[in-house]
């Protein structure tokens, strides 16, 4: 065959590949990197629950499924609402959450955010503070704090006009409430899930009641917390009101897979509960 045919039919596959793989659901498109021109769109801080974490049917990241900045068909993300009312945000979402971090991370996510010139960052921290190995693992209600205004610092101080919106920690008390007659979800927790809640999530001795009862506890101190800062903020920043830690979640809206992080129909119901929140909605 001559070489220029070759050449040709290469390309045409090539091309064919090209559009198969554009079928179907919106792959992950990439949410970090170089900032784009201008400035405008949405950057999510916090940790796994705003990585989409575990939505995609595998234990890592799926940022296309974030109720924040998810850019995917599946969950109506707050980006996805806000590129509806303005197409020139097109491509400025950054998630800028890592699985694992606690709020001792927040003032580098928040710098990276501002390097972005974003108009609206959301806040979800917390959750890894209180998950540590027990209950004398985890962030202190004082250091919670004093990380937390940091971040919120670094915000408004580089992007102060940028609209925060501060996410309470989902009530993970409620998840072992739900769970913990679940064979599955049992198994799944047994291997180190949450261990400051979840360890022996099966036992009703005292000492394993009043260790997720502290649990419960920190939580709720650390929500006080996320309140009162960003009352300090001012103006540009609103707090949820408790709108997340309110949702009754159900097995329904975890994957399967650890038993723990928001699926794709529990992202959406986060992205739901926070549009409103936000004061977008109207």
């Amino acid at each position: 065959m001559p070489r220029r045919w070759v050449t040709a039919v290469a390309c045409l596959l090539a091309l064919v590949a090209l559009a198969c793989e554009g079928g179907g659901e919106a792959g992950p498109r990439p949410t970090r990197g170089t900032p784009q021109p201008g400035s405008g769109g949405i950057a999510a801080l916090g940790d796994s629950i705003s990585t989409g974490f575990g939505s995609c049917l595998l234990l890592t990241s799926c940022e296309r499924n974030s109720f924040s900045t998810g850019d995917g068909l599946r969950v109506q993300s707050l980006y996805r609402r806000l590129l509806d009312r303005d197409p020139e945000i097109r491509g400025r979402a950054y998630n800028h959450a890592r699985p694992g971090a606690r709020a001792g991370a927040l003032e580098g996510q928040a710098r990276a955010a501002v390097r972005d010139r974003v108009d609206h960052v959301t806040v979800l921290i917390g959750a890894n503070d209180a998950c540590r190995a027990d209950i004398d693992d985890m962030t202190s209600v004082r250091q919670f704090r004093t990380e937390v205004d940091r971040g919120l610092r670094a915000l408004r101080t580089g992007r102060p006009k940028a609209r925060v919106l501060v996410v309470s920690i989902p009530d993970l008390y409620r998840l072992w409430q739900v769970g913990h007659t679940d064979s599955r979800a049992l198994r799944a927790w047994r291997r180190g899930v949450c261990p400051a809640l979840l360890a022996d999530a099966a036992s009703d001795a005292p000492a394993d009641r009043a260790r997720r009862a502290a649990f419960r506890a920190r939580i709720t101190a650390y929500n006080g917390q996320l309140a009162a800062a960003c009352r300090a903020y001012g103006s540009r920043c609103r707090y949820d009101g408790g709108a997340v830690h309110r949702v009754r979640f159900t097995l329904d809206l975890v994957n399967p897979l650890d038993w723990f992080h928001p699926n794709t129909a529990g992202q959406s119901r986060l992205a739901d509960v926070t549009w409103d929140a936000s004061g977008l909605a109207g």
